[in-house]
């Protein structure tokens, strides 16, 4: 009778654990259809409304994507959520933040791709990545759970369109350490964490 029960327990608990992951799936895959259209959105040609609260991505869909930071990036959560973690981790949110301004910035303008993924990407065919964590050699797995989680978290936020711009329009960003040399010829906006943002002239006449 005892073996049985254990038995009992054991289906039970497997049963559960695959109706658990299904649910994940189904959350993700929500996120990632949400993802896409808001996206668009962002870029100058979308329709720049304010997502309804049925179109923005909750923060259960949101960290259903990528729950162990190993998926592929395919999806503009996972490859902004990347970014975040890659390029901020450890900072404070506002750092984390004016990191996705960056990236959402550049949707779309001149110069750059129109969607999330191809703009954390650029460059790699040239061999000289916008962002090095992508062309670093090293794994783009994430390794630390919770800042991973905040990374999505802010990814969310940025493609429901509720964050501030902590960049204030910034279109690059180098860390506090460096001044490279194509610094001169942009205008500095912000200092945030880690990191200065600047825009190119230009864009603040």
């Amino acid at each position: 009778m005892r073996l049985i029960l254990v038995v009992i327990s054991l289906i039970t608990i497997f049963l559960a654990g695959q109706v658990s992951a299904a649910n994940r799936a189904q959350k993700a895959q929500v996120a990632k259809d949400k993802a896409e259209v808001l996206e668009q959105n962002a870029a100058p040609e979308g329709s720049k409304a304010v997502p309804s609260p049925g179109e923005r991505i909750t923060k259960p869909e949101a960290q259903a994507v990528d729950p162990r930071g190993e998926k592929t990036l395919d999806d503009a959560i996972t490859c902004l959520a990347r970014t975040i973690y890659w390029e901020a981790r450890g900072e404070e949110i506002a750092g984390m933040e004016a990191i996705a301004n960056v990236v959402m910035n550049r949707l779309g303008i001149e110069g750059f791709p129109n969607t999330i993924c191809e703009v954390v990407m650029q460059g790699q065919e040239q061999g000289a990545c916008q962002f090095s964590w992508w062309c670093d050699g090293q794994s783009d797995d994430a390794q630390e759970a919770k800042s991973y989680a905040i990374a999505k978290e802010i990814a969310r936020k940025a493609l429901n369109r509720q964050l501030p711009d902590r960049s204030r329009g910034a279109l690059f960003f180098s860390h506090r350490s460096t001044v490279p040399n194509w610094a001169t010829e942009y205008v500095k906006t912000a200092e945030v964490g880690d990191h200065v943002f600047y825009r190119p002239q230009k864009d603040i006449e």
